[in-house]
């Protein structure tokens, strides 16, 4: 009795290890896509997973519309795989200063992001996404602003729109304002999204924009010249765990494949393409790779 007491004690460990191994070996092959909570996150995160899917026999799944700081927080914790990042954002997550030139900087958070994190910072895609200080044409006129030393004469006037990040982060509000020494008459934060409309609708009369935001374009705005050069570059790159690249090594093709096919000017219109036209992100993102030829269409 004893005897086949302790097969089937046996029988049944056995069999729980070898459903966990499963499970473990089903989790390892999916591949989590990370996005933050703007447009251009969304049609990249979008062009992320289609590449891979398009491309390997790995299975995704995409965890968009967080925050900065939950974002860098999820692939430190290793709850996203990968996702595309800024060199701004990393220097500035990791307290690592943002004096330099866009060389040393960028080699500034290649080094600590694998070397502190085991995270790997593939090629950039070719766009800067930094941000800027915007208004609308007839604020500019009114206080004959070109620069934002400009701004920071009249900023005690003005109501500064900019998202919850900005507002917080060394590369936002608060460093700019120091480097600047100027303070604005209040500032909001918000979501990315309500920004544009916020400004256009003259709920706010400053907002921190982004470079690439197809919307300063269609709403006739002005980016104001950074002449003290406070932010940092932007450029953009995925990041991905070392640990997902040890395992699926293809990954690193698949994902340089974009490096230098997307600048500022088409990022502002794929961009435009998802806010102002209302196309899906994920459309725009699989029509782009299809006329890249890195998908059959």
């Amino acid at each position: 009795m004893e005897f086949k007491k302790s097969k089937l004690v046996s029988f049944l460990l056995a069999s729980v290890v070898f459903i966990l191994t499963l499970a473990g070996c089903s989790k390892s092959d999916e591949i989590v896509v990370g996005g933050k909570d703007y447009s251009e996150q969304y049609v990249m995160s979008e062009m992320l997973e289609i590449l891979i899917d398009e491309n390997t026999d790995l299975k995704t799944r995409i965890e968009d519309n967080l925050s900065g700081p939950v974002i860098f927080e999820s692939i430190k914790n290793d709850e996203v795989d990968l996702y595309l990042e800024y060199v701004g954002s990393v220097l500035s997550n990791m307290h690592l200063g943002l004096d330099g030139d866009s060389d040393e900087l960028l080699d500034k958070a290649k080094t600590a992001l694998d070397e502190e994190l085991d995270i790997t910072w593939l090629e950039n895609y070719g766009y800067n996404n930094t941000y800027a200080m915007v208004v609308t044409k007839e604020t500019a006129e009114e206080y004959d602003l070109e620069t934002t030393s400009d701004l920071a004469e009249v900023g005690d006037e003005l109501v500064l729109g900019a998202d919850h990040t900005f507002t917080e982060r060394d590369d936002g509000y608060p460093g700019l304002s120091e480097r600047y020494d100027f303070d604005f008459k209040e500032v909001k934060g918000m979501e990315p999204a309500l920004m544009y409309q916020a400004i256009d609708q003259g709920d706010v009369d400053v907002i921190a924009g982004y470079t690439t935001e197809g919307r300063i374009i269609a709403f006739d705005l002005v980016i104001l010249e950074d002449d003290k050069d406070f932010f940092p570059p932007y450029d953009a790159a995925p990041i991905i765990r070392n640990e997902v690249l040890e395992e699926h090594p293809e990954l690193e093709d698949v994902l340089n494949s974009l490096a230098g096919r997307i600048d500022e000017e088409k990022m502002s219109e794929l961009n435009a393409e998802v806010d102002l036209e209302k196309r899906e992100p994920h459309d725009v993102a699989r029509e782009f790779l299809e006329e890249e030829g890195l998908i059959d269409k």
